[in-house]
């Protein structure tokens, strides 16, 4: 609703208000006249006709106040059918060179995807104060800059890509693994995500990295069934079925895989789908290629030098040269200080103390972890994994 209400303001404000102002119409409406059939496509173009209606009031006020200085007008550009998605356009928007990286990645997120602050925050390893801040900046310097709601030019987009491709990298983590609520996995945040994903490779074939981004998910999406038994207890990736991954997704994502491996350099994006491709080719747990899955970690390390992406290889580290190596590297990452408040730093740890036989070690680490996440599922785990070993 509001990427199709801002195709009509070109500003950001107007059009929030605008759609704020659609619900509060179907909210005195619909109990009385009931749910529209399509109520999706009733409140936009209720939205777009309070925004029009905002548009035209304004031009009003300037015809009958000749003496004040109008503003100038903002270029108004030619509707653009590169790009037919609205979602898109306003990824596009919200990714102008003009914000931060991690603004651009954060307001579309709250803006297009409809992310709630706390769950971007927990994201980014910020605090909600923080992020609600970011947001707030974000949109006044859009309104400032008068950055332009339009797609960018063909010579514009392989520069804007890798800040929309970590968009919606950053929406599927949010659903693989809700940060707070009952379940696991929220589905209307990963199926919206691989909708984009999708979209962008069949308009941007030949982008590499588009489509290894859409090769990472397909994998992830195989086997989201399997990430939870039928009462919702996280299921680590050892105690997964694997003969009901979706093999159909997965030969995909294989041969998009071969295909941008075949055409270049590989990128992150790229890297992280070649890693998921060898556990979903594995035939169970114990016949994964760990030295092959720590290669392809180095690589990726090397060319993005993150904290998670070495806690993730130091998982791999544990599988080939044993837990008491890879403690030593995620030790490490505490000292650093970048991860903390990320659950996983604590959980990945409190598993290679308990692998190495020091459960007396991994109780508060577990703990540690368990008080770092909203999420139901995953406090159940790691409270089971705290209590299991404390009574030994």
């Amino acid at each position: 609703m509001l990427a199709a209400t801002v195709r009509v303001t070109r500003d950001l404000d107007t059009a929030e208000e605008a759609v704020q102002d659609a619900y509060v119409q179907a909210l005195r409406t619909w109990p009385r006249d009931g749910v529209p059939e399509r109520a999706g496509a009733w409140l936009t173009t209720v939205a777009r006709r309070n925004a029009l209606n905002v548009l035209h009031r304004r031009k009003t006020l300037e015809r009958k106040l000749p003496l004040l200085p109008e503003p100038e007008e903002a270029e108004m550009p030619e509707p653009d059918t590169a790009i037919p998605d609205d979602r898109l356009r306003l990824i596009f928007t919200c990714c102008h060179p003009a914000l931060s990286p991690e603004a651009r990645v954060a307001l579309t997120l709250r803006l297009v995807c409809g992310v709630a602050t706390p769950d971007i925050a927990r994201a980014f390893l910020v605090t909600e104060t923080t992020m609600a801040a970011r947001l707030t900046r974000a949109k006044k310097k859009i309104a400032t800059a008068r950055i332009p709601y339009r797609v960018p030019s063909a010579e514009e987009l392989p520069a804007r890509m890798y800040a929309v491709l970590t968009v919606i990298h950053l929406l599927y983590a949010t659903g693989h693994t809700a940060p707070s609520g009952r379940d696991l996995v929220r589905d209307d945040l990963t199926d919206r995500a691989l909708d984009l994903a999708r979209l962008l490779h069949r308009l941007l074939p030949a982008d590499r990295e588009a489509a290894g981004l859409l090769a990472l998910l397909l994998v992830h999406h195989a086997r989201r069934a399997t990430r939870t038994d039928g009462h919702g207890r996280l299921l680590r990736l050892e105690e997964q079925d694997r003969s009901a991954w979706d093999r159909q997704l997965i030969a995909e994502a294989d041969r998009l895989l071969v295909a941008a491996l075949t055409a270049g350099p590989a990128g992150p994006f790229t890297l992280q789908a070649a890693i998921a491709a060898v556990h979903a080719q594995a035939e169970d747990y114990e016949r994964t290629d760990w030295p092959q899955i720590l290669t392809l970690y180095g690589e990726l390390l090397r060319i993005w030098p993150s904290p998670v992406v070495a806690l993730n290889r130091a998982v791999a580290l544990s599988m080939v040269e044993g837990p008491a190596a890879a403690l030593a590297e995620v030790e490490a990452l505490e000292r650093d200080g970048r991860l903390a408040g990320y659950r996983y730093l604590p959980a990945t740890k409190a598993d290679l103390l308990h692998r190495l036989g020091r459960d007396a070690e991994a109780v508060p680490a577990y703990r540690a972890a368990l008080a770092l996440t909203d999420n139901a599922a995953e406090q159940e785990f790691l409270a089971g994994r705290a209590a299991g070993l404390a009574a030994d």
